[in-house]
């Protein structure tokens, strides 16, 4: 297979950066639009970046002549604010599929999450049969499950080859200052990610969620890409991470502490505007199912090259340093980008 033109929304953030990346070093690929909905001056070979917006611009004129779309475009903040995040997730992503069914685009590739499922916490590893319902108490879950919904019906309706990614959380080094914006907010200080600072951590017995590298995301999407597969894929690297892992890490030492009392912290913090995440987000980290990825693994050929340990240890290392990328959503770290986001609100920027 070769000339693919292949169309990427939400091409600036932590996953698009690495699926661009990917695509623009394989053969098989013509071109790649990448679309944000700010300006980048960031130049990657055989891609062309052009500023569109899910919620309100014309999504037809962009994948006119595409052969696949992939949608990554998302919004996690403001979690106080739903009805943008709904406008722009939801709304926003039924505009994409409508795009692809009128223009034609013979695939649509979507990212999910491990968050669209149903809690499953207490179970063995789940296929991707597992029911898509979320943990309803936050909007992240709740707007991947609907949208799985969404997207049963669209694959009723059209001959489109759908494929669902489900990846587990995905972390990289330069994604780092980004998604300390996003969940932890300004008033964490980077350089307080390391053993020094961190000597002891709470227990958590129930807390087992897996990680996985962008990169080695963006190598399932580029497997999609280039097949015929459809369907739902799970992604992540084994094995699990508990407390244990992170206490490895640090050189800490774990004590106890209920997991009502930190939520109860957590709640504190929501309602302080101290942190942008809400308790919710806690509810759904400690909800989720560990999930079987069997699947990529036999028919994309999909094999995460970065263990958990790996990811982790390159993640919390951009945390100390201020990692960032040449994108808007990825922008390093700094006192007046700390200031900025205080000045702004916590959890408004994206």
């Amino acid at each position: 297979m070769s000339g693919l033109r292949v169309v990427v929304t939400g091409a600036t953030g932590n996953v698009g950066t690495s699926v661009i990346k990917a695509l623009s070093a394989v053969e098989g690929v013509e071109s790649v639009l990448g679309l944000s909905r700010r300006p980048t001056d960031w130049t990657v070979p055989k891609t062309r970046f052009a500023v569109s917006d899910v919620r309100r611009d014309n999504l037809e004129s962009q994948f006119e002549g595409a052969d696949v779309v992939i949608h990554l475009a998302w919004l996690f903040q403001p979690a106080r604010r739903p009805e943008i995040t709904w406008e722009n997730n939801v709304s926003g992503s039924l505009r994409v599929f409508r795009a692809v069914a009128q223009t034609g685009v013979p695939a649509l590739i979507h990212a999910s999450s491990v968050g669209a499922y149903s809690p499953g916490r207490n179970q063995p590893a789940v296929s991707e049969d597992w029911p898509t319902h979320g943990w309803p108490g936050a909007s992240y879950p709740r707007e991947k499950a609907y949208l799985e919904r969404c997207l049963d019906i669209f694959e009723d309706r059209h001959r489109t080859r759908v494929v669902r990614m489900r990846p587990a959380f995905i972390f990289q080094k330069s994604s780092a200052t980004a998604q300390r914006r996003l969940f932890a907010g300004p008033f964490l200080p980077g350089s307080l990610v390391s053993s020094f600072w961190i000597p002891v951590l709470p227990q958590l017995p129930a807390l087992s969620v897996q990680v996985v590298h962008s990169s080695d995301v963006a190598d399932a999407y580029v497997a999609a890409t280039l097949g015929e597969q459809q369907g739902a894929f799970n992604l992540a690297a084994d094995p699990p991470v508990g407390m244990n892992t992170l206490a490895d890490l640090f050189d800490a030492r774990l004590i106890d502490l209920p997991e009502p009392v930190i939520r109860a912290g957590l709640w504190a913090a929501w309602h302080a505007h101290a942190v942008p995440s809400t308790p919710g987000l806690f509810d759904t980290v400690m909800q989720i199912p560990t999930m079987d990825c069997s699947r990529a693994r036999i028919e994309l050929g999909w094999l995460p090259t970065r263990s958990p340990s790996a990811v982790l240890q390159e993640f919390f290392e951009g945390l100390r340093t201020g990692a960032g990328w040449h994108t808007p959503p990825l922008a390093g770290d700094g006192p007046v980008a700390r200031l900025r986001e205080i000045a702004t609100g916590l959890g408004s920027r994206a």
